[in-house]
């Protein structure tokens, strides 16, 4: 992501205007995000805005960094930072898209523009892999597929290659014409058609016209196997259906629909540029699982170890790297790259990146080689191919756990929390409740990757879970939600923010702070409006404000409440009642206090029902996790856990044999069990015993046989060609959360925090 040229040619294209400093020549990497710079004298900020953030309040801690080159479309105290160029233009994105397009013509080989509603990154990553056996190909990074990630990708490409892979996806109406100018593709594969966006454009048809106009010009068009071509289109194309690579697919390792439709896109494409034999059958044959590309999970010593072992280059690796940044706030980061003979050469140019990235300690490891480094409540990053044996890597590093473990999609959170964004007015702040070990989905790795997207504010339970935020490096501000007196002096050693809801409880955090001999510390007050909790009501508050404001230890930024039923819309009373009452308790300390503060009433589902009502700031929580009762927001939410186990034993019962504690179930006819380790003390419910609940065996429901155990269950498979170390799937596409909250006769908030620790956590990440 490069901008090199001279001056004179970088203004032109951008239609920009040097404000300040002189230049001759712009040879500088594009960083848009201040807390990902790394080689600041080499880097050119780019002040990008967003609904959420504007990057020109974060040029003060660019220019810290050594950014001295700066481009930015809005004023600025120039002044201030002496030694740095700022370049003006009218529009800091469309000046970049301008000078990705002029680059774009620069480059000498065809693009393969890759557009669809699901797919795309898959049938990229895939096609990356076939084509390499015999061409030399460039390929965005990731996801990077937005207005913004396209220009990055196309100043990604090296100007010497044979194809060049583009992503492309828009999610409002008028965003392809932008894109389809800067990639201007020779080829197009359209992977796809969908619900993802549409209700973003007017009708199904407008949706599918705009992602058609990628297209326009063309030499060939590649359509998915689900695409209806439209009769209208004559230029040359080819719709890929599965049975046209009968003799591929066989050796392709997964046979679930949609794998199987994106690597028929993968391998149709490869097969009309020509690339056959029988390195393309063995290169099939080992396409990996995508889930697996960036993979996060526990490690030994309290460390955290992110498993990349999909693609080892420079630029892979520059993205790996960047993520252990982001997710390892204060802790050490080390590094591991698995190399083997083939590869050699590479390790020049990988320990360069290592350089700029600065990790504490890295080894390069060649096959049979055994680690050396020490590690000690760190975020281990192994990098490698499987050709370098990173299986034993894995194993090495991972904490030995039993085989139930869940799956948390970190894309699927980013993707429910934008949905969530898009719900608020502007200036509407988003404050993410991680109480609970993050609702079961670990705290160790969800709330660094949570500020990392944006999140200005976290809310806790207790001190000591704002205290295990600080240790990882969380920097936003802490909301202490029952704040109690044993905790105080860690609220004020560790800059938490109390919640305060009774006078008593007030009294005893001032004398805690005149002890500290701390003056203006934040507290919120937590109001009760009809929900009787903790909180103070209406006719406590003169006392309670009389009180703050003859204290200069403390000082209000905060005030909030909770509505009792958000998810109800068919009898809206109550809510609106709470919300009148938060209302006027709220204008009352205002004008009592005379100053402003942050007031927010509302959770995941009051943002949906009672929009009205954000204030200054809403709280999100189970919906980042894609839980609604909206009937029809709840379907633009993705599913972030998956719970999974394995087949320990396999046995047959023959009639009168029984099964469990108590011989609780007797076989009235042979039966075939299979027993999985996971039991109540992982948080299978002991109340699931007797075919009340169950799990999947790939799309067949088998259920419980007998009570549950502490560390097992005993299932129905009769009939099924099961195998011991099958894979189990206890929450996931076939029995989703609220499915299996059902079974428990519970509700998801209790399934999730009820999940043991010992229970392996595992987090992706596309």
């Amino acid at each position: 992501m490069k901008i090199n040229c001279e001056i004179s040619t970088f203004l032109d294209v951008i239609a920009g205007k040097i404000i300040q400093g002189d230049l001759t020549q712009v040879d500088h990497t594009v960083v848009y995000d201040s807390r990902k710079i790394y080689q600041g004298s080499k880097s050119i900020f780019i002040a990008l805005k967003s609904n959420h953030r504007d990057g020109h309040q974060f040029i003060g801690e660019a220019y810290d960094k050594g950014i001295r080159l700066f481009l930015i479309d809005q004023t600025t105290d120039v002044q201030a930072y002496e030694e740095a160029v700022f370049i003006h233009v009218a529009d800091v994105l469309k000046a970049l898209q301008s000078y990705a397009k002029y680059y774009r013509k620069q480059l000498n080989y065809p693009l393969i523009a890759i557009t669809g509603s699901y797919g795309k990154t898959m049938v990229k990553e895939w096609l990356y892999e076939l084509l390499s056996i015999k061409y030399k190909v460039q390929r965005s990074p990731k996801s990077y597929n937005s207005q913004l990630g396209v220009a990055l990708s196309l100043l990604n490409f090296d100007p010497q290659a044979d194809f060049g892979l583009v992503e492309v996806g828009i999610s409002e109406a008028g965003e392809m014409e932008s894109l389809a100018e800067m990639v201007q593709p020779e080829y197009g594969i359209f992977t796809s058609f969908g619900t993802a966006h549409r209700t973003n454009f007017k009708s199904e048809k407008e949706h599918f016209a705009e992602k058609m106009s990628l297209f326009k010009g063309c030499q060939f068009t590649f359509f998915g196997p689900g695409v209806e071509v439209p009769k209208t289109f004559s230029a040359p194309h080819q719709k890929m259906q599965p049975s046209a690579f009968q003799k591929e697919l066989s050796f392709f390792p997964y046979t679930d629909a949609v794998h199987v439709f994106n690597a028929t896109i993968a391998i149709g494409v490869a097969s009309y540029f020509k690339v056959k034999g029988p390195s393309f059958f063995d290169r099939i044959k080992h396409l990996p699982s995508l889930a697996m590309r960036l993979e996060t999970f526990e490690g030994k010593n309290q460390s955290l170890v992110i498993h990349d072992a999909y693609h080892l280059d420079t630029e892979a690796f520059v993205q790996s790297l960047a993520f252990q940044v982001s997710i390892a706030g204060s802790r050490d980061r080390i590094v591991v790259i698995g190399m083997h003979e083939h590869n050699s050469a590479l390790e020049e140019q990988l320990t360069q990146a290592l350089q700029s990235f600065q990790p504490i300690r890295y080894e390069f490891l060649y096959p049979n080689e055994q680690p050396s480094l020490t590690f000690d409540h760190s975020v281990v990053l192994l990098k490698g191919t499987r050709k370098a044996g990173m299986e034993r890597l894995i194993n090495f590093y991972r904490l030995k756990k039993h085989q139930t473990y869940i799956e948390i999609d970190l894309s699927a959170i980013k993707h429910n929390i934008e949905k969530y964004r898009a719900e608020l007015n502007p200036g509407t702040k988003m404050m993410a409740m991680v109480k609970a070990d993050a609702y079961g989905s670990g705290q160790d790795a969800i709330p660094l990757f949570l500020e990392n997207l944006g999140i200005p504010y976290f809310g806790v339970a207790y001190a000591d879970e704002g205290i295990a935020l600080r240790k990882l490096g969380v920097k936003a501000p802490i909301l202490v939600m029952n704040a109690e007196e044993d905790g105080f002096s860690d609220c004020i050693q560790y800059a938490l923010e109390p919640a305060i809801y009774a006078k008593y409880q007030l009294d005893q955090f001032i004398k805690e702070l005149i002890f500290s001999g701390k003056t203006h510390f934040p507290i919120h007050l937590k109001l009760d409006t009809g929900m009787h909790r903790l909180g103070f009501e209406q006719a406590d508050l003169p006392e309670v404000l009389a009180l703050i404001k003859s204290q200069p230890e403390v000082y209000v930024k905060g005030v909030y409440s909770h509505l009792a039923e958000s998810d109800n819309r068919r009898d809206r009373r109550f809510s609106e009642l709470q919300i009148n009452r938060f209302q006027s308790a709220t204008k009352f300390i205002y004008e009592t206090l005379g100053y402003a503060f942050d007031r927010h009433i509302l959770n995941s589902e009051g943002i949906i029902n009672y929009g009205f009502a954000q204030f200054d700031m809403v709280r999100i929580g189970i919906g980042m996790y894609g839980l609604s009762n909206h009937p029809a927001f709840k379907n633009d939410l993705k599913a972030v856990f998956k719970w999974k186990s394995s087949i320990s034993q396999i046995k047959k019962l023959k009639k009168g044999d029984s099964v469990g504690y108590n011989r609780s179930f007797i076989a009235s006819e042979t039966k075939t069990i299979a027993i999985v380790p996971v039991g109540y003390a992982d948080g299978f419910k002991r109340s699931l015993s007797q075919g009340k609940g169950g799990v999947y065996w790939k799309q067949h429901f088998c259920p419980t046989l007998g009570n549950v155990c502490m560390d097992m269950i005993m299932i129905d498979v009769s009939g099924l060609p099961v195998n011991e170390g099958d894979e189990i799937e206890i929450i996931g596409g076939h029995q989703s959360l609220l499915d299996f909250a059902n079974q428990t006769e519970t509700i998801p908030y209790e399934v999730l925090t009820s999940i043991s620790k010992r229970v392996h956590r595992v987090y992706l990440q596309d």
